[in-house]
Formats: C-alpha cells, sequence, structure tokens
C-alpha cells in the first residue's frame, strides 16, 4: 500500500520565509508565515498552502548608522592620493608598498587620483568598520582585484557626492597555490560590504565577477555601472539594494546572492531605485526569497525572447503539437456511430482504435533547464544556461515597481512560490511570463505578458485581483504539478516535517485530492474530486478527464482560481488550462482560444465550478469544455459548424431584448462559452452573427451602445445550468469533433452534424438592441 507524505526539500523551501524574517532584527509589520500542510480525513487528503502576501523590504533589512554615514572631514579622515604604481598617504592606518595600499586599522579613508596595476587592501584585525570615500579614484589592479576586503567588521564605500570613479581588474589572475580561487572580482570583500553616496562607480570585471562580497551585500544609494565576465553584483547571504541607478551587463547572472546553506540568508531585497540590466543568465536571483518594493526595471536576459530555443508543445497523448503530432487533427474522422470513435482517434496510451500510434506523432520536448521545470521522455537531460529576468529559490515577492522584460526564459520564476501584490509589467518571454513550482498568486497590479510560450504557469494559480493580459503561443493559463506529494513506501510511516505545526496524518490516500488555498484576501477550497456526474442522458460519467475530456485521465489536485481582477488571454494552445479543476467566483475572463481542434478555450481534468464572474471564451470546437454542471451561475456553449472569421461579433441576448454579450473574438473561432449572472437556467435567449455595435470595446467585450445588423443564429430555451447549443437549437453534447469534458459535453463530428435533440430555429433575420454587457 503506497501512502503519499510531504518531501523534506519541498517543507525546507515553504518554510524558508518564516525563518528569514523571525532572523531579522526588523519586525514584521504582519504575521509573515509561508508554509505547506497536509492534513486527512479517512481517504482524502487536503494540502493546504498559506501565502504570506505582505513580506516587504523592511521585513528583511535593516540598515545601520554605519551603512547611511557619508560623511567624511579632512582631519577626521587619512588620505590617500593615488599616482600611477605608487601612492601617499597622510595620516594613519595605511602603508603603501609595491604598489598597493594596505588599510590595517578601522577608520575613514579618502582615496583620489589613479592607480594603473595596484591592490587597495582591507586587513583589519580587530573587525573594525573601514569606510572608504571614492573621491575620483580610479583603481586597477592587472592580475587580482582591485579593491580586496580581507579582513574587516564591515567596509563601506561611499561614492562622493559630484565624483567619477572607476575600479577594474585584468583578464587573468595570479595566486598564491592551485588551490586558491580568491578573490575573483574587481572588487572584493570578504566582509560585509555597503555602498552609499551619491557620486558615479564604474566596475569592470574582466576576469569573473564584477562587485562580490561573502557576507552582507548592501547598496544604499549611488550611480553604479558593472560590466563582468561573469556575474555583475554577488552577495552570498543577502544582496539589499535601498535605492540607487544600477546599470549591468554581464556574461552570467545580473544580480545574484548563493547562501544555499542558511534558510534566513541568500535573499535579494530591493526597496527601489533604477536597473537596467542585461545578462547572459538571470537577470536578478535569489538562491531563497526574491521582495522587490519597487523601482523601475528593464531587463534583458540571454539576449532576450527571440533567442530562446524553439518549443514543441507537449500534446495530450505524448506526442508534440495539439494532441495530433503537430497540432493537426486527422483531415478525416468519418461520421462514427456513436460510442465508437474513428480509427484515427487517439486513445488514453497514445494509440489509435485500431492500436497504432497515430502517424504524425512525436515525443519532441522543449529543452531543458537547469532549474527544469520541463518534463522529459529521456533518461538524460540537456542542461541549458538559465536566463530568467526575477528568479527565486523559495519565494518571490512583487510588491510594486515598473517592470520591462525581455527574457530568453521565464520572465518570473520561483521553485517555490511567487506573489504579486502590485506593480506594471511589461514582459516579453521566450518561456513562461511568470512561472511558480507551486502557488502563483495575483493581488493587484497590471500585467500584460506580449509574448510567451506559456503565460502564467503554476501548480495553485489564484487571481484575486488586477489586470492581466497575457499573450502565448501554447496555454494562456496553465494549472500543472502536484502540489508537495509524493509517493512513499507503506513501511515509511514517518514524514519530514519543516516545524512542529506541519503534520502528515498515517493513512491511505487512494481516493483524488482535494486542495485549499487560503489567502490573506479570502480563502478558496475544493471540495472532493472523486464524484461523478451525469451527462444530459442520465448516463453516468466521470468527472472531467484528460485533455479535452478525454475519459479516463485522472485530474490532479492543481488549481485555478479566479476570485477578481481581469484576465484576458490570448492563446495558441488550450486557454485556461488546469491539470486539476478551476474555480470563478469574480472577476472577468476574455479567452481567444487556439484556432487548431487539438487544444480549447477551456481545458480541465476536473470541474469548472462557476459561481460569479463574467467569462467569455472563444476558439476552435474540437476540444471544447464549457463550465461544470455542479456551477452555480449558468453557461452557454455555442458551437458553429462552421469556422467563424475572427472579428466577427457573437451577439447573445435574452427574449426581452436585452444584452448578454456583444464580443468581436481576435481570432478565427467555431465556439463561444459565456457564463454572466444575467443568465438564467430557464431563460430564453437569442445568438446573432455578425453585424455591428456602437459601444465601447475592450479587449473585443462591448458594453454600452446598440448593436445591430446581425443575423440571428438560433433562438432557444435554456435547459440547464450549462446549456449547449449549435444552429439547430439546444443538443445533448459538444458537436465539436472530439470529446469534450463536463457540462455534458462529448461527442463527435466537427460540422458533421450529428441529430441532436434541441429546437430547430429560423436562422435568418436581423436585430436591434442595447449593449449592456458586464
Amino acid at each position: 500500500m503506497k501512502k503519499k507524505i510531504i518531501t523534506g526539500s519541498k517543507l525546507w523551501s515553504v518554510a524558508m520565509i518564516t525563518a528569514m524574517v523571525t532572523a531579522c532584527s526588523a519586525p514584521a509589520a504582519t504575521s509573515s508565515t509561508a508554509n505547506a500542510a497536509v492534513s486527512t480525513t479517512g481517504t482524502t487528503k487536503t494540502v493546504s498552502v498559506s501565502e504570506q502576501t505582505s513580506v516587504k523590504y523592511a521585513d528583511l533589512v535593516t540598515m545601520d548608522a554605519d551603512d547611511t554615514n557619508v560623511s567624511w572631514s579632512a582631519t577626521d579622515s587619512t588620505t590617500i592620493k593615488l599616482n600611477g604604481t605608487t601612492a601617499s598617504i597622510t595620516g594613519s592606518g595605511a602603508k603603501a608598498a609595491n604598489g598597493s595600499v594596505t588599510i590595517s586599522a578601522a577608520g575613514t579613508y579618502v582615496l583620489s587620483g589613479k592607480l594603473t596595476d595596484g591592490q587597495i587592501v582591507v586587513n583589519v584585525a580587530d573587525k573594525g568598520t573601514v569606510h572608504l570615500v571614492l573621491n575620483g579614484a580610479t583603481i586597477n589592479d592587472n592580475d587580482s582585484a582591485a579593491i580586496y576586503i580581507q579582513k574587516a567588521g564591515k567596509a563601506i564605500i561611499t561614492l562622493e557626492e559630484g565624483t567619477e570613479n572607476a575600479v577594474s581588474d585584468g583578464k587573468t589572475y595570479v595566486y598564491a597555490d592551485a588551490t586558491t580561487d580568491e578573490p575573483d572580482a574587481a572588487i572584493f570583500s570578504k566582509a560585509d560590504l555597503t555602498f552609499n553616496g551619491t557620486g558615479k562607480l564604474t566596475v569592470t570585471g574582466n576576469y569573473n565577477e564584477g562587485i562580490t562580497s561573502k557576507d552582507d551585500l548592501k547598496i544604499v544609494s549611488g550611480t553604479i555601472n558593472v560590466k563582468s565576465a561573469d556575474d555583475g553584483i554577488k552577495g552570498k547571504d543577502m544582496v539589499a539594494i535601498q535605492a540607487g541607478t544600477i546599470t549591468i551587463d554581464s556574461e552570467g547572472d545580473g544580480i545574484k546572492s548563493t547562501n544555499d546553506t542558511d534558510t534566513t540568508k541568500g535573499f535579494v531585497a530591493i526597496a527601489g531605485g533604477t536597473f537596467n540590466i542585461q545578462s547572459g543568465s538571470d537577470g536578478i536571483q535569489a538562491e531563497t526569497a526574491l521582495v522587490t518594493d519597487g523601482g523601475t526595471f528593464n531587463i534583458v536576459t540571454g539576449g532576450g525572447s527571440a533567442n530562446a530555443p524553439e518549443k514543441v508543445e507537449e500534446g495530450p497523448f505524448g506526442g508534440g503539437g495539439g494532441g495530433w503530432g503537430g497540432g493537426t487533427p486527422p483531415t478525416d474522422m468519418g461520421t462514427p456511430p456513436d460510442g465508437e470513435p474513428p480509427a484515427d482517434m487517439p486513445s488514453n496510451n497514445g494509440t489509435n482504435a485500431t492500436g497504432a500510434a497515430p502517424s504524425s506523432s512525436t515525443n519532441a520536448k522543449a529543452p531543458a533547464d537547469s532549474n527544469a521545470d520541463a518534463d522529459t521522455s529521456t533518461t538524460t537531460e540537456e542542461e541549458t544556461t538559465s536566463a530568467k529576468a526575477l528568479k527565486a529559490g523559495v519565494d518571490l515577492t512583487v510588491n510594486g515597481g515598473t517592470y520591462t522584460i525581455d527574457s530568453m526564459d521565464d520572465s518570473l520564476h520561483s521553485n517555490n512560490n511567487v506573489i504579486v501584490n502590485d506593480g506594471k509589467f511589461s514582459i516579453e518571454s521566450g518561456d513562461d511570463g511568470i512561472h511558480a513550482d507551486q502557488a502563483l498568486t495575483i493581488n493587484g497590479g497590471t500585467i500584460t505578458i506580449a509574448k510567451s510560450y506559456e503565460g502564467l504557469e503554476g501548480a495553485i494559480i489564484t487571481l484575486n485581483d488586477g489586470d492581466v493580459d497575457v499573450t502565448a503561443s501554447d496555454d494562456g493559463v496553465n494549472a500543472s504539478g502536484d502540489i508537495t506529494a509524493t509517493d512513499a513506501d507503506a513501511d515509511a510511516d514517518a514524514a519530514t516535517t519543516a516545524d512542529d505545526s506541519t503534520k502528515v496524518a498515517d493513512t491511505d490516500t487512494t481516493a483524488v485530492s482535494n486542495t485549499s488555498v487560503t489567502e490573506t484576501t479570502g480563502t478558496t477550497s475544493t471540495t472532493d474530486q472523486s464524484n461523478q456526474s451525469t451527462d444530459a442522458n442520465s448516463n453516468a460519467r466521470p468527472q472531467g478527464g484528460g485533455p479535452g475530456g478525454m475519459p479516463g485521465e485522472s485530474a490532479s489536485n492543481s488549481e485555478l482560481h479566479i476570485n477578481g481582477g481581469s484576465l484576458t488571454v490570448n492563446a495558441g494552445g488550450d486557454g485556461l488550462d488546469s491539470n486539476g479543476s478551476i474555480y470563478m467566483t469574480n472577476g472577468t475572463v476574455i479567452v481567444n482560444g487556439p484556432t487548431d481542434n487539438g487544444n480549447g478555450p477551456l481545458d480541465y481534468d476536473g470541474t469548472f465550478e462557476m459561481s460569479g464572474g463574467y467569462l467569455v471564451a472563444a476558439g476552435s470546437s474540437g476540444m471544447a469544455q464549457g463550465t461544470s454542471d455542479t456551477s452555480t451561475q449558468n453557461t452557454i456553449v455555442m458551437t458553429y459548424p462552421e469556422t467563424q472569421k475572427a472579428g466577427t461579433l457573437v451577439h447573445v441576448q435574452d427574449s426581452e431584448g436585452n444584452n448578454i454579450l456583444t464580443f468581436a473574438p481576435a481570432k478565427d473561432y467555431q465556439s463561444v462559452v459565456v457564463s454572466s449572472p444575467d443568465l438564467k437556467k430557464d431563460g430564453s435567449y437569442v445568438i446573432y452573427s455578425g453585424g455591428t455595435s456602437t459601444g465601447k470595446a475592450v479587449d473585443g467585450l462591448y458594453t454600452d451602445g446598440t448593436y445591430s445588423g446581425g443575423t440571428k443564429v438560433v433562438a432557444f430555451q435554456s435547459t440547464s445550468n450549462v446549456t449547449w447549443v449549435n444552429e439547430s437549437g439546444v443538443t445533448t453534447a459538444n458537436t465539436g469533433m472530439g470529446p469534450g469534458g463536463g457540462g455534458g459535453q462529448g461527442g463527435f463530428g466537427g460540422g458533421r452534424n450529428r441529430p441532436q435533440s434541441g429546437t430547430t430555429t429560423d436562422t435568418t433575420g436581423t436585430t436591434g438592441t442595447t449593449d449592456t454587457a458586464k
């Protein structure tokens, strides 16, 4: 017998923020928790993920008086005047020898002039604070770090107001022996290092990195330009940036923290500033948490999205492209008798009805990432460069700021959770726009993903507020992946825990898992997905199914929750895709889905429970799904006998002429799903095609104005909370070319309409009505 446990590594990840904030001296404004817990009752498992949405810069970073001190005086400091390969020193605590200057006592040192091949070394035995003031200094060392903090309690580098300073190294370093590999940056510190002041600093790391601290690295202010052969700015325990203008051109990562042994460290926290980053690898990467409160960010990684490896869509049967190996269904499906799929229709194991694999299926996959979130069908993986814009090993939290991103890889990525509370995003991504291995939560902001492979991806995706506009070559929104649950042998009856509050019950979990997601802004939870529903003919069928409702596929505990805000999707693959279930309680969702019949505007394997908000989804009909019949808000699903041209208005009104929908899909379409609070279970409705509206269109959805000139397609009486119709009237199943899932859909056709129950109506005529789309 198998059991489900939460793995220790995942628990380490989700508990990290709690430990981090507890260890920081600054008190948090709110309780800071991010944990995953499993509770079991009988054979039903519930996985709960609690998100901390208010972790901010101040919760993680404290600046002391030394960090912010920019003052100095000639009488209280030591003056170091650099001159070629020598230096003259006025004051105590420093000595010049062999072209280098060694500082051996705490204090303030003011540097000016030019050192062409030498080093500033700080070696303070008593661990005091050393304050270096760059007052128009140019420092270069041909074979080592130009500034080397060997030993000190803390080093402060002040960029004097109105001055320009430069620090550089050579392309080759000379070390004492073969076992030595430090220093390896133009500015290298083994102690805490802080930059402040309003002057300018240009750092050129020809050998490896630009600026490195083996402890904390803080930037309070200043204009800092870094060009590096590898990473630009690196701090082991933290990188904390309060303000400043930072420009980085790096072959490796732009900004990064590296401590992977202490969960309270290894983070990047940014309060504000202006950032211009071009990096060969990640733009900003935190080993643990990445928190941004504000700032202006212009980030290009890996040469940009145009440089991304070509993606091959993984179809629902293991092949490439849209489920039929290339995204194009067989050209002649035939007209099968009820219950018998055509010979070319793939089965659950990827073969067709005759037992043979479809001739066009492939096993092509996207290249693997070093932080791989892509599956592979082979036993070997080829690692490629990680070139994400914002990346966190644990949690990525964005509280504000303006972001212009062109990334070869994911634009926002977390190996655990992503929380967006606010901010303005303009994203072009060669992979995912925003990706979370676990929970992706959007509480606000304006997010425009103009280019991506998949727009939003996470195991649990929650939209509470904000305006999100997604363009994706594959799925627009993809809830996929299970929540920290793995198989273990029956003998393993003890689970690894992150803290005393996380417990795992020892119980059989053979039933389908449920998932509860608790947000600080509200709570959403699922019900048991193992139940069955019935179709229009009262035949029992599993709830959901595989992609497009393929029977026999079980739903995962992935979930998509839409509780508010607006979401507009233009997808080449599925519009909204959940390997588990979808729940919508409020908000507005507009989907311009795929044009090929291997994908659908909506695709879920569990249920789609609609209880509020406004939904319109247009696209192909082959894999079309509506909402589930367990929904409390009503839905109409219209399928057409042939493809409708992009921009052709779809207008739905009730028997009294009240507008339900006036919508101009952005792409060709053959099915339209609309769910509105104005739809009634027993209402009478008319669907029109074409015509014009005098109203205002936002993302194709018209409000106000008057609709006129359309051709009546069908008039019908709603028979249930999910009503499927075609040009002949109410149907009992999807009349597209593939089986659907949920809401009574299913069956074959693709424009070759089988006899359906329902009312046949006149399909000619025109109308005029007032648009009042919600």
